[in-house]
């Protein structure tokens, strides 16, 4: 056949190239050569088109491989029973048209083996499983072995197809010559028919030898279909477990995808709510834009009153400078009278007229319930008497002269004037006096004389005494030397208290320390300053140990004789204060030797303030408070009493040292020429009083309740 195809050739004048079958199919070595022979017009003919056949699928295929891959300038034309025939692509598939327009046959283009292995067998970097190849080892597979397996698989393939085209093409044959031999056997004669059968047998012994060659083969064939279905099926293995994980994580996504899906149906109720409330805001702004717009027409209004407001601010600080003037005017003029005031102090010393109060016998009847036995506190026999009374809601001490040896009419003057002129908080301060009666009322101190403190081991059933810290006996020294300084220091002349004794000492309700009883200003001698200071002296001596001492003693022999009832004594102030009043008590009568009262007060408030400080870090504790009168002190605020009087404030008014004073006690002290603070001793910046009006409606709401009667 070749021959006769060579023959055609020779006589067209056709080169004529013959193509030895190998591995690679016809067609992909017709795309080779195309080029390589610059092949301009390709022909070729398909023998017959049957869409079941390998041989025509093989055909077809190739075709359309030519047609893709072929260079530009090459045309092809593709003949069948002498007819030409068009080839055409659609949707992935391939039509085969006649001349005109029929579709002879449709061809999908299937992927080839390789392409086939090469989903099954991916490149992995594990494959756990193993097969065995009759042309490879039996190792476990790796990308390169599943590669090579490919390549042999594909090479059985094309084995196979190969031998299906040939078996095809051999029956095709058979069915072409059966028909010949038969006519050829009627013509023959006797001779030529064993001739024709001896070829015939001949020819069976060949097509014998070739079935034993095709048998091994096909047993070779057999074993590598073996091979590869083995292989095939751990694949498919393999490819099942991948799908069963595939469909737990499509599970898992599709839970995560409903979450999701739940997140966001969530989220679209949240943006709801949002919108919602932007809405709500949005409105809201609106509202606001409008009151914007109100408040910029109302400050509009407000700058305009402002205008005003400032000019009349204009005006009232001009008058506020004229006012200024006249206040300094005023002031010069004020500070001429205090200067004429102090040149005729004297004169006023001896005047009849005083700014403090003086009662009438009525109301000093009226306030003892005409001098009631029940309110007489002491009595002195033939001298005078004490009352306790209540004078506009004040309670008040009333010392009474006997009429058979009261002083004389200018003696009780004399008397009263020394007193008013007399403020500090450790002094008792007059109140008033009653000329018709020879009395004189005094602030009434609700814990008794220190003496009773001290020395009485029988306590009123009235006042439940308490033993007197040794802070608190601190304390009261301190206050006692404070007001021996105020006497000695004060001008034109000193005062002197004379036997300053615990009798003459006497406790408020907080158990601040006063006293009183001085002796007149014209029996002044000097030798009386020592005299109180050796008192003073004395005083500390009882306050440490708890009772009288009859003769000084050594500072050993006091420290230990402290009064235990005060308390565990820090021995290092005790000793502090044995040294102290030790040596008040050595100071001789000589005025060159007297003791400065300036150096005991430092002495004494130095000592103070180490006790406050031990008891403020809690390194001593101080007995509970000591002496408190359970009767007329329970409930009593501390900011309700006056810091001079130490009682009720009746008309408090607030003074330049943040504290509020009695009205009355406050301008007494003012009026003495004192221009410092009766609290805190510092200077005060002016000397205005301001009504304390919040402080006084307290007041007066408390003693509207404590007088209610019980429900």
């Amino acid at each position: 056949m070749i021959s006769q195809f060579i023959a055609s050739c020779g006589r067209i004048k056709a080169q004529v190239f013959k193509l030895e079958k190998n591995e690679q199919p016809i067609y992909k070595q017709l795309v080779e050569i195309i080029p390589i022979q610059r092949i301009t017009k390709l022909v070729m003919s398909l023998t017959f088109i049957k869409s079941s056949a390998w041989k025509s699928r093989t055909a077809i295929s190739g075709s359309f491989y030519i047609l893709h891959h072929k260079p530009d300038f090459c045309e092809l034309f593709v003949i069948y029973g002498g007819r030409l025939l068009s080839l055409r692509e659609e949707n992935n598939e391939g039509f085969i048209e006649d001349d005109r327009g029929n579709t002879i046959a449709k061809f999908t283009e299937r992927n080839g083996f390789r392409s086939l292995l090469g989903r099954i067998f991916p490149d992995s970097p594990t494959n756990g499983h193993s097969t065995d190849s009759p042309s490879s080892s039996r190792s476990n597979s790796s990308p390169d072995e599943w590669e090579k397996y490919s390549e042999e698989i594909e090479q059985y393939v094309n084995q196979m197809l190969a031998f299906n085209e040939e078996e095809e093409e051999a029956n095709y044959k058979a069915l072409e010559e059966n028909p010949a031999d038969s006519d050829m056997q009627e013509n023959m004669s006797g001779a030529e028919r064993i001739e024709a059968l001896k070829l015939k047998i001949q020819r069976a012994e060949e097509a014998i030898q070739l079935n034993k060659q095709e048998a091994n083969l096909n047993k070779e064939r057999g074993a590598k279909a073996e091979w590869a279905i083995c292989l095939c099926n751990t694949r498919i293995m393999q490819l099942e477990i991948c799908l069963s994980e595939e469909v737990q994580k499509n599970a898992d996504l599709k839970k995560e995808l409903d979450s999701r899906k739940d997140e966001l149906f969530e989220l679209q109720g949240e943006v709801e709510e949002k919108r919602s409330k932007l809405n709500s805001i949005l409105g809201l702004q609106r509202e606001l834009s409008n009151k914007l717009q109100l408040s910029s027409s109302a400050k509009s209004r407000a700058e305009i009153q402002l205008e005003k407001a400032v000019q009349t601010r204009t005006e009232m600080v001009r008058e506020i400078e004229e006012l200024r003037g006249q206040r300094d005017v005023i002031q010069l003029r004020i500070e001429f009278c205090r200067e004429k005031d102090a040149i005729g102090s004297a004169d006023r010393m001896n005047a009849s007229s005083f700014d403090y109060r003086e009662f009438t016998a009525a109301e000093i009847s009226a306030a003892t319930e005409d001098f009631s036995e029940d309110l007489r506190l002491k009595s002195r026999g033939q001298f005078t008497n004490v009352y306790k009374g209540h004078i506009n809601h004040m309670t008040v001490a009333i010392k009474m002269y006997n009429s058979a040896n009261a002083p004389s009419q200018e003696s009780f003057i004399a008397k009263v004037q020394i007193l008013s002129q007399i403020r500090h908080p450790n002094i008792v301060a007059m109140i008033g006096f009653c000329s018709e009666l020879n009395c004189i009322i005094f602030e009434y101190m609700h814990n008794g004389c220190l003496h009773d403190a001290l020395f009485l081991t029988e306590r009123s059933s009235r006042v439940r005494n308490k033993a007197l810290s040794w802070h608190t006996r601190i304390r009261i020294a301190a206050e006692v030397c404070s007001a021996l300084g105020f006497l000695h220091n004060a001008l034109p002349k000193p005062l002197i208290l004379g036997n300053l004794s615990p009798s003459k000492i006497i406790l408020d309700r907080n158990n601040v320390a006063k006293v009183y009883g001085l002796k007149p200003p014209w029996s002044y001698d000097n030798s009386d300053r020592n005299s109180d200071i050796r008192a003073f002296g004395n005083l500390m001596l009882q306050l440490l140990s708890g009772r009288n001492w009859a003769a000084p003693m050594d500072a050993s022999a006091i420290i230990g004789d402290l009064d235990h009832s005060a308390g565990e004594w820090p021995l290092d102030l005790a000793t502090e204060l044995c040294i102290i009043a030790i040596r008040c008590l050595s100071t001789d009568q000589d005025i060159d030797k007297e003791l400065d009262i300036g150096w005991l007060m430092s002495e004494i408030n130095r000592v103070k303030k180490k006790a406050d400080q031990l008891v403020a870090n809690g390194e001593y504790a101080s007995a509970v408070e000591d002496f408190i009168d359970t009767e007329d002190s329970s409930n009593v605020p501390s900011a309700f009493l006056c810091p001079i009087y130490q009682d009720v404030m009746q008309n408090p008014h607030l003074a330049a040292d943040g504290f509020s004073y009695e009205l009355d006690a406050i301008e007494g002290w003012l009026r003495t020429g004192h221009d410092t603070s009766p609290m805190t001793n510092l200077r005060l910046n002016h000397t205005l009083l301001t009504p304390n009006h919040t402080l006084r409606t307290l007041i007066q709401d408390w003693q509207t309740r404590r007088s209610a009667p019980p429900s």
